[in-house]
């Protein structure tokens, strides 16, 4: 099955985890809330439009080097941060200057059986970070954030072999809601 956003194109797997991460959002988060989505325009990022969300995304900046680009949206109700954590070498520093108290995030978790995702084809699309969920708590902690509220999930691939059965059983995402609980 497979559906088009704008210009992308979702498949069943991704399907599955953006189901999941749309049921969360709608459980956290008003729709009369202005969103800011950390990353340029994203496959996701259409959806939350299409389900009604006022949503602007950043424009490719390299959040590493420039994490107080973000202080430029005025206005913003709640940040996203949906898979791109394990993107940047240095994820505290944006996460500490995001212009608003509500925060909803989801990392790929850290798979004993997996190594970190590395592209074949595209040299900027790799995970410098895998997290365990631990640990990602613990950077929005120091960050300033309090985790509210979190939620894991599998992502089996319908594939056979012993990694496939092990995907079947071992969460491979986690998503948080947090509000910010100190000013750094």
């Amino acid at each position: 099955m497979n559906k088009n956003t704008s210009t992308f194109t979702i498949n069943k797997g991704m399907t599955s985890r953006y189901d999941k991460t749309l049921s969360f959002i709608q459980k956290h988060l008003p729709k009369e809330k202005r969103v800011l989505d950390l990353g340029i325009p994203n496959p996701f990022s259409y959806i939350m439009k299409e389900k009604g969300y006022e949503v602007f995304n950043t424009k490719g900046e390299d959040l590493d080097l420039q994490p107080e680009v973000v202080k430029q949206y005025e206005g913003i109700g709640f940040v996203t941060a949906l898979e791109i954590c394990e993107h940047l070498i240095n994820p505290m520093g944006v996460l500490s200057q995001l212009p608003c108290d509500k925060l909803i995030a989801s990392i790929p978790l850290s798979l004993w059986f997996a190594k970190a995702y590395r592209s074949k084809t595209d040299p900027w699309d790799r995970h410098f970070h895998e997290f365990e969920d631990w640990q990602f708590d613990w950077l929005l902690e120091k960050s300033g954030w309090k985790v509210i509220d979190s939620e894991k999930w599998t992502s089996p691939t319908g594939q056979i072999g012993i990694r496939p059965i092990l995907r079947k059983f071992t969460p491979r995402y986690y998503i948080v809601y947090a509000e910010r609980h100190q000013k750094l």
